[in-house]
């Protein structure tokens, strides 16, 4: 690429530290690549597991980006409701070659109406509610409509990234990616997916799911009822 091509991810507190980390580690590989972590200030953002990572530049202050990424996480509560990320999404949007999330990061597209008739993915518990944004559900690991990539739950971040480095650069630079990074799964176990999963495991993790969907709703009630 003769130019940088920038690429910024859209931080907020209590994002899943994966769904952010697993799409940057392989993006950030991508020839010419320039990386912004952007978010409403530069204050530290504080994961889902703890580590804190720090914002290089606010949404104020971000240049026009070629590529946009959202990651999900519990925070998209308040970031479906953050005016000022809402208005960056949907200012980006409509000149960036690719408009993008990982995991629950689609709803965050979603409430920036920038979803609306395409079909999309997200995390396995969350996926029936994409329709509550206009978007269509596709139960894939990466889904693309025009420019729009979406992934599936957290390590699905890692396809993703290498599904847009593959459409940007090439199925070589990709595949120098994943050999570069050793991305060759393995799992000693196999119940990755809602299909795969025993009925009494799927079961638990449902349970798990269920207190935080209830929140989930409320906060997309709110999103929706002012939009």
């Amino acid at each position: 690429m003769s130019q940088p091509f920038k690429i910024g991810f859209v931080l907020f507190d209590d994002l899943t530290q994966l769904d952010f980390t697993g799409p940057l580690q392989v993006l950030s590989r991508i020839p010419g690549a320039e990386i912004y972590l952007v978010a409403p200030t530069l204050e530290p953002v504080l994961t889902d597991c703890g580590p804190f990572i720090l914002p290089t530049m606010t949404l104020a202050d971000c240049p026009q980006l070629d590529l946009i990424c959202v990651p999900g996480g519990f925070g998209i509560d308040d970031a479906m409701q953050n005016s000022e990320i809402i208005n960056f999404l949907k200012t980006q949007a409509q000149t960036a070659q690719y408009v993008t999330s990982v995991c629950t990061g689609s709803f965050v597209l979603g409430a920036a109406g920038l979803l609306e008739g395409k079909r999309a993915t997200t995390h396995w518990s969350y996926h029936d509610a994409l329709s509550r944004v206009g978007a269509i559900p596709v139960r894939e690991r990466v889904v693309r409509d025009g420019n729009t990539f979406t992934g599936g739950g957290v390590t699905a971040g890692i396809d993703f990234a290498l599904a847009i480095v593959r459409e940007i650069a090439g199925d070589g630079v990709a595949e120098a990616i994943q050999l570069g990074l050793e991305y060759d799964p393995s799992p000693p176990v196999d119940s990755g997916s809602p299909d795969k999963a025993r009925p009494e495991i799927l079961a638990m993790a449902q349970d798990r799911f269920a207190p935080r969907l209830k929140k989930f709703h409320a906060a997309m009630d709110v999103v929706l009822t002012d939009s």
